[in-house]
């Protein structure tokens, strides 16, 4: 028992030391809470209720009044915590002021204040979520700062969170303020002149779009062709499902269908009919069926006929292995303002550029595929190539859920 009672002393010493390495480190002195009357606050004090409320009982900069104290003892504070900043070091609202502003670029905005610590950043529009892992993981390596956000090319609504960020401790050196935004501010653009010299904490100070560590890219609404391809629907055989699951798939996007053709398995047909969706307006081609490796399957054969390039084939996605993606350049009218097939029309000026996507015959009975993981990266405008498709192979096994509640679930994660 004695020497339980010595190393409990001990134990006692040791923590009390900890703490008091604490104080010093952070520039804290401790007040007795009856003695804190008329003081100011330098830090948000939370509160927990039982009805499951968590938030803000008082905030930074509260001057403590006498009837405080009972409220303040409730919540377990019998000592206050007074700051001492020195020239050298920030409070954590200021340095997450400055993390937010950093790691912010186009299509986010900040929510309102810190509370107790805390800056959430906001997607200002609808849009593709991009998160630059590289440096987020820089980032979060300083210690003494964090970032928590949502998975990389998540599609979010204006409003949602997208990302945190806040200090870990009360108070912060500067110069870890500064490389931490300095590692933020590393992947914005050069166009985006986002640090004065002058003072390496003033944030992003032009009017021109950014990149960031956390940003939201604006999604197109697309015009949409498609080419259903198959004898066995071409003739009738089966019943055709392709159709109601793309409309429904472009249209949660606001897209326009503006044609759906049905083919056999030859491929001056699907060519063709790809050629009249082109004419009349398409921006985004899709084709469904003939992607395996039978002989009837043609599908992609058509698609290298009509002219498209970049084609790649196969992706590391279950399902969707046999997923095709290409790129075809077409002309823009001078006088119609119309698109041609024919890349050399006489009469055509400006070049661009129709992303074509390949859906195998999974996608008719599988709910989501790697359609729905490419579709909003496509409407983002990204080239989506080898690496790409690649890529998903981590995080691209889908776990056919007897309910698929995607995309809050692990499949292209």
């Amino acid at each position: 028992m004695a020497n339980y009672y010595a190393n409990h002393a001990q134990m006692r010493d040791i923590m009390c030391d900890i703490h008091d390495e604490i104080k010093d480190k952070i520039g804290v002195r401790t007040i007795p809470v009856k003695k804190a009357i008329g003081m100011v606050l330098a830090h948000d004090i939370t509160e927990i209720r039982q009805n499951n409320f968590k938030g803000r009982a008082f905030k930074k900069g509260h001057i403590v009044r006498e009837e405080d104290i009972s409220h303040l003892q409730k919540l377990g504070k019998e000592n206050l915590f007074v700051l001492s900043i020195a020239d050298d070091e920030m409070h954590e609202d200021d340095t997450t002021y400055a993390l937010a502003g950093a790691l912010m670029g186009e299509g986010v905005k900040i929510e309102g204040e810190p509370k107790e610590g805390r800056i959430n950043i906001l997607a200002d529009r609808d849009g593709l979520l991009k998160i630059n892992e590289d440096a987020l993981m820089g980032f979060n390596m300083l210690g003494d700062v964090m970032c928590a956000t949502l998975h990389d090319n998540t599609v979010v609504k204006k409003g949602q969170i997208v990302a945190g960020t806040r200090a870990i401790p009360l108070v912060v050196k500067k110069e870890m303020v500064k490389k931490a935004v300095a590692i933020a501010n590393s992947v914005k653009v050069s166009k985006c002149q986002s640090v004065k010299e002058s003072d390496p904490l003033t944030l992003c100070n032009s009017d021109a779009s950014c990149s960031g560590v956390v940003e939201v890219k604006e999604l197109r609404k697309p015009k949409v062709g498609a080419v259903i391809t198959g004898n066995e629907i071409y003739y009738g055989k089966i019943k055709d499902v392709f159709a109601p699951i793309i409309t429904k798939k472009i249209e949660a996007f606001d897209g326009e269908i503006i044609g759906i053709y049905y083919a056999p398995d030859n491929e001056e047909f699907i060519e063709a009919r790809l050629r009249d969706l082109i004419d009349a307006g398409a921006d985004l081609l899709i084709t469904t069926g003939g992607m395996s490796i039978d002989p009837d399957d043609v599908t992609r054969f058509a698609i290298r006929n009509l002219g498209a390039t970049d084609i790649t084939y196969g992706s590391a996605v279950l399902p969707g292995a046999m997923f095709l993606v290409a790129y075809l350049s077409v002309k823009e009218s001078k006088h119609q303002g119309v698109k041609g097939s024919d890349t050399l029309t006489h009469g055509y000026s400006d070049t661009s550029v129709i992303p074509i996507l390949g859906i195998p015959a999974c996608g008719m009975y599988h709910k989501t595929t790697i359609f729905d993981l490419i579709l909003p990266r496509v409407l983002a405008e990204e080239k989506i190539k080898r690496q790409e498709l690649a890529e998903l192979g981590h995080g691209g096994l889908c776990l056919n859920c007897k309910e698929c509640r995607y995309p809050v679930c692990p499949f292209g994660k």
